[in-house]
């Protein structure tokens, strides 16, 4: 896996993301298939790597609302936000302070098509989730996603 390794917060300590010079959302897209559970990653040309769906908070705009327009946008899924994971925190490649939170997300309606932001869109099990996401903090919400499924 590329990248450096970031930290994510813990639901229990709570960050403003007033404190950070950038504010993201994003989701974990699921759906059963069978006996397993799949999950969606992206493909970004313009970074050439493999994430969850995720972008930057428009003025005003509340994290929720971000990660489903993001994910809208970046998918063309319609999504429903589930219970939030941990979010991640790190330094850009600008050296900005940024906050990524992320919800778990299951899809009520749309259709992928590759766009300017995303060419490959793919279903993958979380195995191979881990051994493909690009980010080291990518894989600590994947973590943290099967961690909450695995409670139910």
């Amino acid at each position: 896996m590329a990248g450096s390794r970031e930290t994510y917060e813990n639901k229990e300590l709570a960050v403003e993301s007033t404190e950070f010079e950038v504010r993201a959302a994003g989701g974990v897209i699921s759906r059963d298939a069978g006996t397993d559970l799949e999950l969606v990653i992206v493909h970004r040309p313009r970074y050439d790597d493999w994430t969850f769906p995720k972008g930057k908070a428009e003025s005003g705009e509340t994290d929720e609302q971000t990660a489903h327009r993001e994910v809208l946008e970046e998918t063309g899924f319609d999504c429903e936000l589930g219970e939030e994971l941990p979010s991640v925190t790190y330094r850009d490649h600008k050296n900005r302070s940024k906050i990524v939170r992320y919800w778990e997300m299951t899809i009520c309606s749309g259709v992928f098509e590759a766009n300017d932001e995303v060419d490959i869109l793919e279903w993958v099990s979380a195995a191979q989730a881990g051994e493909r996401l690009t980010y080291d903090h990518d894989v600590d919400v994947l973590s943290a996603f099967l961690t909450v499924v695995s409670e139910r």
